[in-house]
């Protein structure tokens, strides 16, 4: 096999994970990075909080009632500094293949802060980008809270430009623009299963196949890119995991429109099989040599981008809890002063 080519196959898993189960899960996502490498693929993507499950409880169950839901969900997220997120890097250079998993990541700090992330892994099994989502959309709020731009970026590979958006964020202009600007070649775009914003049984349900397949389209056009999209299934294990013994919740989301999974090139077409009902795996041999010629067309990491008009910043910074500066560090105001975020000093201790 050569390793160094633009041209490569790359997968899209359109699968679900045992809800509320982290050892499963990643058990799961070894098995599938496996047997994405064994079916050719140097990349492979996985669905939006694939472990432990996408929280759409979060949407058809009170607040009020959902502490316990909450309290397992976190309990089953993953840590990055984990054995079982270790694990999932093992296989990755195991089996000499890019990772793209979506997961619901824990904080070091609290066991009740959780992000919406997106990681890159390496054929070496190394971390190379972790994104955690913006903005959670909507009743997301109530699980994750918000992310910042430290893994918005773009990411060299053997065979291209690797970069990825959660969900929504997936036309989110600004997003969006910060990776076509860093040149990005493949990107990776991670789904739910379904997505109840109205209550179907009595109002028109939102079509999450048809708003994946318009925003993919339109992102791979803009940015000249190939891009591969994962969702989860709701399977029996899924459905009975979100709803509990409620049936009203069962009804929604079996009425709710399922997710797809794809790989679209960079004219907007379709160029894999689309899954939605079943899990399964999508398949498709990209070439990223190929995006030159189309780049004469619309540029927008070159010649169709004004520098000298728009300006657009990112702030790339990883944000903490809190800092703890060392007496040395500052003038003496004591023992030592105490950041949140980094802004100006919120507390600081009294002078000696």
């Amino acid at each position: 096999m050569n390793l160094d080519t633009p041209k490569v196959v790359v997968a899209a898993i359109h699968a679900s994970a045992p809800p509320f189960d982290l050892k499963a899960g990643v058990s799961k996502t070894c098995a599938l990075i496996a047997e994405a490498s064994r079916r050719g693929a140097r990349l492979v993507v996985f669905p939006e909080s694939f472990i432990p499950g996408f929280p759409v409880w979060a949407g058809v169950i009170r607040p009020i009632d959902a502490h316990s839901v909450f309290k397992r969900f976190a309990e089953n997220s993953l840590n990055v500094n984990s054995k079982e997120f270790r694990d999932v890097q093992a296989a990755a250079a195991k089996h000499r293949i890019f990772v793209s998993l979506g997961f619901s990541e824990l904080s070091d700090e609290s066991k009740g802060r959780l992000w919406n992330s997106q990681v890159l892994i390496s054929d070496t099994g190394e971390l190379v980008n972790h994104h955690r989502k913006l903005v959670p959309t909507f009743y997301e709020q109530l699980a994750w809270t918000r992310g910042d731009a430290a893994g918005l970026r773009v990411v060299n590979s053997p065979f291209g430009r690797i970069g990825g958006l959660i969900c929504g964020e997936n036309n989110n202009p600004l997003a969006r623009y910060s990776l076509m600007a860093q040149g990005e070649e493949i990107h990776c775009a991670c789904y739910p299963a379904v997505w109840p914003f109205r209550n179907p049984l009595n109002s028109p349900a939102y079509d999450l196949r048809d708003s994946i397949r318009f925003r993919t389209a339109s992102y791979s056009f803009e940015a000249k890119a190939f891009t591969i999209v994962s969702a989860g299934v709701l399977d029996d294990e899924t459905l009975s995991g979100m709803s509990g013994a409620d049936d009203e919740i069962r009804q929604i989301l079996l009425a709710s429109p399922k997710a797809c999974s794809m790989i679209v090139g960079p004219t907007g077409d379709l160029i894999s099989d689309i899954l939605q009902d079943n899990e399964g795996m999508v398949l498709a041999e990209v070439d990223t040599s190929s995006l030159t010629e189309l780049k004469r067309h619309h540029d927008m990491a070159g010649y169709y981008n004004r520098e000298d008009i728009f300006r657009v910043e990112v702030k790339a910074d990883r944000l903490s809890t809190l800092e703890l500066v060392k007496r040395s560090d500052r003038p003496a105001t004591g023992p030592a002063s105490f950041r949140g975020f980094g802004e100006e000093p919120i507390v600081e201790a009294a002078a000696e």
